[in-house]
């Protein structure tokens, strides 16, 4: 299966997710993306987001913030940019559609990337990050709000036997922090510095990446 027929599959199953998706996530994903947005803000005003979907992270930008979000599909968009006029999001710069793994970018030009709930699903997450870290400024970050698995134990068996199940949720059971932090010493100049839970319970974490200054 080629990648290209992967992104296809996704673009049909996130047109189907469109008219339903604030309704089911609204405020199951909330605590993680005010916090996510806050994250990134606190690096600068030049934000990229990555996977904005709907736009429902949007709105907790600071107004001074300049932000640009990107996703693969024109109806996630389309829902975005709703939003961006019914509620006046004037820090919002630009909505494009976008691959993850092929930003039409420029080089070091973001303080911080944010990736909400998103990181899991693209089918080559190291080569999505390593676009982050081409359009990130030096000393910014990349801030993934995700469902990470744990680290090992009997948890670790029963996420990784449900893996198939929560996979149709729009989520990842066996993606772990490790695999973020062996991206970031392969990098070189990247480093995770920071994992935080989030409700509920701790069952999403946001994970901070930064590039060194």
């Amino acid at each position: 299966m080629s990648v290209q027929y992967d992104l296809e599959g996704q673009k049909r199953a996130y047109e189907k997710w469109a008219p339903i998706y604030d309704k089911v996530y609204v405020r199951f994903l909330a605590d993680g993306q005010r916090k996510a947005a806050a994250a990134a803000a606190a690096c600068g005003p030049d934000i990229l987001e990555v996977g904005v979907g709907t736009g429902l992270v949007l709105r907790y930008y600071p107004k001074g913030s300049r932000v640009v979000g990107v996703d693969l599909s024109e109806h996630m968009l389309a829902k975005a940019r709703e939003k961006v006029i019914d509620q006046g999001l004037t820090q919002v710069r630009g909505l494009c559609a976008m691959d993850a793994c092929r930003l039409g970018l420029p080089d070091a030009s973001f303080d911080a990337v944010t990736v909400p709930f998103v990181i899991t699903l693209v089918p080559d997450p190291e080569g999505a990050l390593d676009e982050m870290r081409r359009v990130l400024k030096p000393g910014g970050e990349i801030v993934i709000a995700s469902k990470m698995g744990a680290g090992g134990g009997a948890m670790a068996a029963v996420e990784a036997a449900v893996a198939p199940l929560v996979a149709k949720m729009g989520w990842s059971s066996d993606f772990k922090v490790s695999r973020l932090s062996a991206w970031a010493a392969k990098a070189g100049d990247m480093a995770v510095i920071d994992v935080a839970p989030v409700f509920p319970a701790g069952f999403f974490k946001i994970v901070r990446i930064k590039k060194a200054g």
